[in-house]
């Protein structure tokens, strides 16, 4: 919503007006990343045996695109690239084939860019509000026989998934993915707790945990503390050993619209440490006082590298006693 960040060559406009916003004071902020920036990038990584997964999101979180390119909306705007943070109204228009067009050629120069086996789709935090007052939606709904608009949803997804298969990748998407009914291939990413995660995995779909409670780094640790950080474990116990095998792993989540550059190393640093071990780690072999004991080796070395590390807890914590 707040600006589209990578270059695609077949729509212009995604970067010349949806990778800018107009702050509160009047000053235009914004930038995206070229082609070249990106395969810059991906090689970068790829010599450190990173694998790179981009997101592109949809059918919400899209305003920016639609600012752009507002006849892929249910309105036809006018739309603004906003500088709020939030869930919107407008999202893509589910009713119109020519959206999953233009989606398609993003797509397509997006697997050009990405070797990656997986594209992430979003899916997450769509306001269903414009679908339900958009006679083209209602129509999607009738002629294909779908109960509602989460349906709806999960038509659109399903039929997104099933272009990236036709290309050989696999989408990933938020766990809102399940509303309306899981579209066949998809892999689910659980946020908002475990619920997703055991959901998609008892139904067979691969899954990757990353509840905002244990792994959303752009929270404060007054919020998300070195300890619980470490006390987070991947593969739900509720699961079978069977149903287990479908969890792919976590992630440790930093939205740096929400962290500056400059305060990116305190987000990352010394939590990130405990997750990569959470990760790397079978759940007997992990020990809190340990690994806290070996941490504090590891400061020297990061002041050394010049990572600005952060805190690994509240500043100050208190308990009320009444007498």
């Amino acid at each position: 919503d707040q600006g589209w960040r990578i270059e695609i060559k077949k729509y212009p406009k995604l970067t010349e007006i949806g990778a800018w916003r107009k702050e509160a004071d009047g000053s235009i902020y914004g930038g995206y990343y070229t082609q070249n920036d990106i395969k810059e990038i991906v090689q970068y990584a790829q010599s450190r045996f990173i694998n790179i997964v981009p997101e592109i999101e949809m059918p919400g979180h899209c305003l920016a695109s639609l600012a752009s390119y507002p006849e892929n909306s249910c309105t036809g705007g006018p739309f603004e690239v906003t500088n709020l943070w939030g869930v919107m109204k407008d999202v893509y228009c589910a009713g119109r084939d020519s959206t999953f067009y233009f989606l398609q050629d993003i797509l397509d120069e997006v697997i050009e860019l990405f070797p990656s086996k997986y594209i992430h789709i979003g899916g997450d935090e769509v306001l269903k509000d414009r679908w339900k007052a958009c006679p083209r939606c209602q129509e999607r709904i009738r002629k294909e026989g779908l109960k509602d608009e989460h349906e709806l949803q999960s038509y659109f997804v399903q039929r997104i998934v099933n272009y990236l298969e036709s290309k050989n990748k696999k989408a990933i998407g938020w766990d809102e993915i399940l509303e309306g009914g899981l579209a066949k291939g998809a892999i689910v990413q659980s946020w908002q707790g475990y619920k997703g995660a055991i959901e998609a995995a008892k139904q067979h779909h691969y899954t990757i945990c990353s509840p905002t409670f244990y792994t959303y780094l752009n929270y404060d640790p007054d919020n998300l503390d070195l300890q619980t950080a470490y006390s987070f474990e991947p593969i739900p116990d509720e699961l079978t050993d069977k149903e287990k095998k479908y969890i792919l792993g976590g992630e440790a989540n930093l939205w740096t619209e929400y962290a500056p550059q400059e305060t990116v190393d305190s987000k990352l640093f010394p939590r990130i440490l405990a997750l990569s071990e959470v990760f790397w780690s079978s759940k007997q072999n992990k020990n809190y006082d340990n690994f806290y004991q070996r941490l504090q080796a590891v400061y020297s070395d990061l002041t050394a590298l010049g990572i600005q590390y952060g805190r690994e807890s509240k500043i100050i914590s208190y308990n009320i006693n009444f007498d």
